[in-house]
Parts: structure tokens; C-alpha cells; sequence
């Protein structure tokens, strides 16, 4: 798996660096102490919602694996862990052989999660899923974030098409996976080309206010794009005069005009005047596209307006005021010694200021009621309850070092279309409100 697959650099050897410090360190005073090689199982999950967010969606799996299997200490990585005096020779050689040789279990990647979801189970010995901590939550924490912008922003639009357009917005790695993010959560293709290189991604795109400036006369500006990209274009209009520009767009391209796009101004109103002007120009089919920082409020708001599509950019890939879902990744179990066979034992952090946990391998199930509708999410530890055991919401990701659960990006984006169908219809308000499902625990005090 090339490292290009993840949205970087082709030179970049592995992404094993994509770490803290304090996971090597650590590791080298675990293996010092012997207990390097317990059994142990972290979960990753948030403790709550971002403020007023009805559900979250899960996005980034797909890119976690290509993480893992690319987590590799070469030997100008280990070079430069040498010189730093990171650790010391015999931490070194056992990094060297790393490889991850355990088992990930998760939510399937556009699956919709809650407070206390274990969204993401890593078992192995402590050693080797310690140094996965950082590289994982980075990559959850950001394209969750950008997934669930996008879901609500997808529900808002209803049927009509979202273009994600924030590369410019954002880090040029960022933005490849916050396209990625964005066409789970429901948006239907990007502007960004390593997006669509990467991950075959719909591209689309025209042009700027300043192909129009560089031309003397703003309809030979829309000639020039005419003749290079066909009557089926999309026209930027409101570089100077709207309704001028939309007169002059129709003369060149004829009524066969693609579209047209609105940047600027009350869009509400212009949207109805563009609409109104086109449809006297006998342009019925032309199409309306809107943009200018937009968020899902903002779509909603033109909801009741003849926009056929909108163009999204800032907003989304900062989450739309959320940018991270403030997952974390704790040490849930392990085993009382290095002994294969030894029995797991819950553990949690028990701390005061609403920072504690769970102990315990958890499973993960959605109890429906009567009528057969989601009514919570249940996660618990032992045995899963009968009524649950063919509701539950964890898959296996990786086997014994091998990933078994690859998939095309659209399975992911097809699943949370679904998974967001099942909520009850509260889930897709956005006003502020607890999340649409309690999330209730079952745990087994002998587990």
C-alpha cells in the first residue's frame, strides 16, 4: 500500500512518526519492566457530542488501515529516533521488527455512533497497540469530524447535490481526507483532483471571478469557457452585474446553458431573480448553483429557493465549528501477566473531573422497541444479551495482523445513508439537543 493512499507525500516511508513521544517511551519502560507483552485491549470512543449534535458519524477506517499496515520503523526513522536519544538501542532493535500481528474490531466506517460508542476495539500486546494511540485518534478524530458537518449538511439539502470545495481552507493533506469525509457523510463529489486521484472521488470545476477579470468583456470571458468546455458549463455570474450577466451568459451559450453560479450577495433573493431571468430567457433547464460559506443553517435556509446544487467549503472542513469529536483511546483490559493463557482484567481510569471510563471489552448492540424502531445504544461488557446478538455494530477490521475488511469508499458512504435513515426523524433537526439515542450500559461485574 503506497503511503500516497493516505492523502501523503510519496516519500513519506512509514507512519510510524505519526505519533507522540510518550508512546515510545512507554514502550521502552514497559519492556524493561517485563510487562511489554501483556494481552491488552484499548477502545476508542468519545465521551460526549460536540454541543447541540444529535449523533456522530464514524469516517477514517479505511485510511486507519492503510495506517497500520503502513506503521513501520525504517531505518531512517530509527536513525532519527537514535539521534534524538528518544530511547536507547534496545527499544530500537525491537522497533525494528515492529509490525502489528493483532486484532481490530469497529464500527463499519459511515456507521453513526454516540457518547460511549467503542467505536474502534485494538487487541494485542500492549507493546505493539500503544504505538497505534496517536496515528488512529488523529485520523478519527479529524475525518468523524468532517463526516458528521456533512451529514448534516447532506440532510439539509435533501435531494439536491453538494460539491465539496475547501482544499483552499485547509492543510493540502487535511483537505484529500476531509473530501473523503465529506463523500461519506453525503456530498456527491469534490473540486479537489488528489481527492478524486485518490479515492475516485466525482471531481468537478469551472472557473474563478478571476478568469472573468483577466478578460476585457465579461461575455468573452463566458465565450472563451464556452468554446473550451461546452454549452453544458457552469457560468460564474456575479462578478459585476447579476442580471447582466446572466443575459449575456444565455446569448452566448444559448438555452442549453448548464448553469449558473452565485457567490456573492442575498443568495435567497438573487436565487428567485436568477431563477425568474433564466426561465424568461427560455433557459427552463439551467441549472442554479450557490456558494459562499455556507453550513448546514444556511442550506436550510434555502431550502424554499430554486437552487439545484451547493458548493461547501470552509465550514465543512472545519466540522462546521467542530472540528474534532474528541475521541480518546484507553487501555480498557489486560492481562494480569505475559503468561498467553493469563485471564483479562477490566481496567479504567477512576479520576475525579468527568474524565473516568469503563473497564472491560465491550461489545455493542442497538435495542430496537415494539414497532421494531432504534430506541438506544446499548454497550456492555460479558455476554451479549439474546434479543441483541444479531444487532451488534462491531465488525472485525484486522486479524492477526492481516486486514480482512477492505471496501470501496461508496459501501461506506451507501451505509451511513442508511444508518442516518434508521435514526427516529428528531435526529435530523438542527436545532441543539441531546443526542437522538441514550446510550445505556450493561456491564458484567465478573467480566
Amino acid at each position: 500500500m503506497n503511503t500516497a493512499d493516505l492523502g501523503l507525500p510519496v516519500d513519506v516511508p512509514s507512519t510510524a512518526l505519526f505519533t507522540d513521544q510518550y508512546e515510545l517511551t512507554m514502550l521502552q519502560a514497559a519492556l524493561r519492566a517485563g510487562t511489554a507483552e501483556r494481552r491488552s485491549v484499548f477502545e476508542v470512543f468519545t465521551r460526549r457530542l460536540p454541543e447541540g449534535r444529535r449523533y456522530g458519524v464514524l469516517a477514517g477506517t479505511g485510511r486507519v488501515l492503510d495506517a497500520v499496515e503502513n506503521f513501520r520503523f525504517d531505518p531512517d526513522v530509527l536513525d532519527f529516533l537514535r539521534e534524538r536519544d528518544i530511547v536507547g538501542e534496545e527499544t530500537l532493535r525491537w522497533l525494528a521488527e515492529y509490525r502489528f500481528r493483532g486484532d481490530i474490531w469497529g464500527y463499519p466506517e459511515g456507521e453513526v455512533y454516540f457518547p460511549g460508542s467503542p467505536v474502534m476495539r485494538v487487541e494485542g500486546s500492549f507493546a505493539e497497540c500503544v504505538l497505534l494511540e496517536t496515528v488512529i485518534l488523529s485520523i478519527l478524530n479529524h475525518d468523524s469530524a468532517i463526516a458528521a458537518a456533512a451529514s448534516r449538511m447532506s440532510s439539509a439539502a435533501g435531494a439536491r447535490p453538494l460539491i465539496e470545495m475547501g482544499a483552499r481552507r485547509t492543510h493540502e493533506l487535511a483537505a484529500v481526507a476531509a473530501s473523503r469525509a465529506a463523500y461519506i457523510g453525503g456530498f456527491t463529489s469534490t473540486s479537489d483532483l488528489a481527492a478524486g486521484f485518490r479515492y475516485g472521488i466525482p471531481t468537478v470545476g469551472t472557473s474563478a471571478h478571476a478568469f472573468t477579470l483577466l478578460h476585457d468583456r465579461e461575455r468573452d470571458a463566458f465565450r472563451a469557457q464556452v468554446e473550451s468546455m461546452g454549452r453544458g458549463t457552469t457560468l460564474l455570474v456575479d462578478t459585476y452585474d447579476v442580471a447582466e450577466a446572466v443575459r449575456a451568459a444565455v446569448e452566448v451559450a444559448g438555452p442549453e446553458l448548464g448553469a449558473v453560479r452565485i457567490d456573492s450577495g442575498d443568495l435567497l433573493l438573487v436565487a428567485h431573480r436568477v431563477r425568474q431571468q433564466l426561465d424568461e430567457l427560455g433557459a427552463t433547464g439551467t441549472r442554479i448553483i450557490v456558494t459562499s460559506d455556507l453550513d448546514e443553517y444556511a442550506i436550510a435556509s434555502l431550502a424554499a429557493a430554486p437552487v439545484d446544487a451547493y458548493g461547501v467549503g470552509t465550514q465543512l472542513v472545519t466540522g462546521s465549528g467542530h472540528p474534532t469529536c474528541s475521541m480518546v483511546y484507553k487501555l480498557v483490559a489486560r492481562a494480569e501477566s505475559t503468561d498467553p493463557s493469563a485471564p483479562l482484567v477490566a481496567v479504567a481510569k477512576r479520576s475525579t473531573g468527568g474524565k473516568t471510563s469503563i473497564g472491560g471489552r465491550k461489545w455493542a448492540a442497538r435495542r430496537p422497541d415494539e414497532r421494531g424502531e432504534t430506541e438506544a445504544e446499548v454497550v456492555g461488557t460479558g455476554p451479549v444479551p439474546a434479543g441483541l446478538v444479531d444487532r451488534q455494530l462491531l465488525v472485525e477490521l484486522v486479524k492477526g495482523g492481516e486486514v480482512v475488511a477492505r471496501e470501496p469508499l461508496d459501501a461506506a458512504r451507501d451505509r451511513h445513508i442508511a444508518a442516518r435513515a434508521a435514526l427516529p426523524l428528531s435526529a435530523t433537526q438542527l436545532s441543539r439537543g441531546e443526542p437522538v439515542l441514550p446510550t445505556e450500559y450493561v456491564i458484567d461485574e465478573d467480566d
